[in-house]
């Protein structure tokens, strides 16, 4: 039996409880904390599971009947109880990441989608793995960072402790990027659109940030790089690491999403003149991070793929990650749907019942 706290309560968050509530671990994983940014609920002194139904708007709920958020509070109480309790970062914060190594002192597991905890500050990503070195130490798992629910993680930490030698990892690890060049740069796709108006499309369908700019920099694929380098060994850091920022130039700073947008058009033929000559040579565009083990030539960028690529025959939106290693020296692939409330759910789901079954002795 674990405790269960979550920090931030909106769609991956609430997808998780009504994940849990559906499951057969629904008895042996009790939800018994909750907070958004402002508000918080605990349950009682005897930890038992909060009310909450699968329809329930649970973010509503907690900013409705909870009391003012505290962090410090929430995490006492959770490692109060006699009962092993895991807290669960669902929000992008650095601050509430930061937090990681004192919640791992008092005795809490974390779990979490949060990039930054493992793809910031160096000192905090060895900080975190000293403290959970020991066999005794609580534990940290981060399946979510990097692909959502897909087993990305997990096969590069198997990889690495089997002793299997990482030679290069790379991959589209962009939801939102992958949707953008499967459609514009496609070798049996001949609709024509411009970068822009698929760019706008997206955008409507929810698939950017709300500020695409903040898709089109890289610094989301630069992060999840950054994340498996650091697995692999490599002490990559967001600071050095050569990121392409596909946005023009000129289009970096101005201030609003509105005014990027609007002037977004005037720089298609750049991107249909990069598409032709792609196309031309029977390649496609594709925006792919490189962790490069034994090269040292890491980075994110936009490249051209030869049609034989596997980059080349991805649809919609999903993710592909290519290891190349010792024992696998023609590489393993791993492909799929690498974002949305449900797959990201589910990958903290999985984490979460890797700890519950630690806990239990299986």
């Amino acid at each position: 039996m674990v405790n269960i706290g979550i920090v931030g309560v909106g769609l991956v968050g609430s997808e998780l409880v009504s994940q849990i509530l559906r499951s057969s671990y629904k008895n042996a994983m009790k939800v018994v904390a909750l907070s958004t940014s402002q508000k918080m609920i605990l349950s009682d002194s005897e930890y038992k599971s909060l009310s909450i139904s699968q329809s329930e708007d649970i973010r509503s709920a907690v900013v409705q009947t909870g009391i003012a958020a505290n962090l410090d509070q929430f995490a006492s109480y959770l490692a109060s109880s006699k009962q092993h309790s895991v807290i669960i970062d669902c929000t992008a914060s650095e601050e509430v990441a930061r937090l990681y190594p004192s919640w791992l002192r008092s005795g809490l597991s974390v779990v979490t989608p949060n990039k930054k905890g493992f793809s910031s500050s160096l000192e905090l990503f060895k900080e975190i793995k000293e403290i959970t070195t020991d066999k005794k130490a609580p534990l940290v798992y981060h399946e979510a960072t990097v692909g959502a629910g897909l087993p990305v993680l997990s096969t590069l930490t198997d990889l690495v402790k089997t002793g299997d030698e990482i030679v290069r990892i790379e991959g589209i690890f962009s939801g939102t990027l992958s949707y953008l060049f499967n459609s514009f740069s496609s070798l049996t796709n001949s609709s024509g659109q411009k970068f822009s108006e698929i760019v706008s499309i997206a955008k409507s369908l929810g698939y950017t940030e709300p500020d695409p700019r903040d898709d089109l920099n890289g610094m989301d694929v630069a992060r999840k790089v950054v994340i498996c380098g650091r697995l692999a060994g490599l002490d990559l850091d967001l600071s050095t690491l050569p990121v392409e920022n596909i946005v023009p130039k000129d289009l970096q700073s101005i201030q609003s999403t509105e005014e990027f947008m609007n002037k977004l058009p005037e720089y298609d033929d750049h991107f249909s003149k990069l598409n032709k000559e792609a196309l031309d040579s029977n390649q496609v565009l594709r925006y792919v991070g490189t962790v490069d083990v034994q090269g040292g030539q890491s980075g994110v960028k936009l490249i051209k793929c030869p049609s034989s690529h596997p980059f080349a025959s991805l649809q919609g939106s999903d993710n592909i990650i290519k290891f190349t290693t010792k024992y696998f020296p023609n590489g393993i692939v791993i492909q799929g749907a690498g974002a949305g409330a449900a797959v990201t759910a589910y990958g903290i789901f999985t984490d979460l019942i890797k700890i519950q079954e630690r806990v239990e002795g299986f």
